[in-house]
């Protein structure tokens, strides 16, 4: 008997399923052909555009890009009320590529993102200049995500 894993993903904090068919339609595109120019399953893009699933970082930024927008015109998180995990989600990221190119463990970086371990300054100049924001600004973020209520995804 096969064994099969369930991998827990959470949902993208301002994913916007009608932004999605909107740039899908923007670019004359079926879901059919976006998919097989993706890569992706047509099934994927229907679900992800009737909100009933939530994309994974690294489809979602081959999608975008296959219909020329940014992860931006997509997800759309406030600059003032992101978390660090938004700023990786925007650069098309996951956790595992974010902590190769910074040189950290996917642990760090996930513990940063869910605001459960302290983002020193060293680690914080490490990962800011792979999401393209200021320290100070991924500084902010940790704070926000640190101190957000107990609702609150991260």
């Amino acid at each position: 008997m096969r064994r099969v894993l369930a991998v827990s993903r959470r949902v993208m904090r301002g994913f916007s399923p009608s932004s999605l068919v909107a740039a899908r339609r923007t670019a004359g595109l079926s879901r059919a052909e976006l998919a097989r120019r993706a890569g992706v399953g047509e099934t994927t893009i229907r679900r992800w555009e009737q909100s009933n699933s939530s994309p994974q970082v690294d489809l979602l930024a081959t999608v975008v890009a296959e219909l020329g927008v940014e992860i931006a015109d997509i997800v759309r998180v406030p600059e003032a009320d992101r978390y660090p995990g938004d700023w990786r989600v925007l650069k098309g990221l996951t956790q595992p590529q974010l902590g190769m190119q910074a040189g950290l463990r996917t642990p760090i970086v996930g513990g940063i993102e869910r605001g459960e371990i302290p983002l020193s300054d060293v680690v914080a100049e490490k990962l800011a200049p792979v999401l393209g924001v200021s320290v100070d600004e991924l500084l902010a973020a940790h704070m926000r995500v640190r101190h957000r209520g107990p609702e609150a995804t991260a």
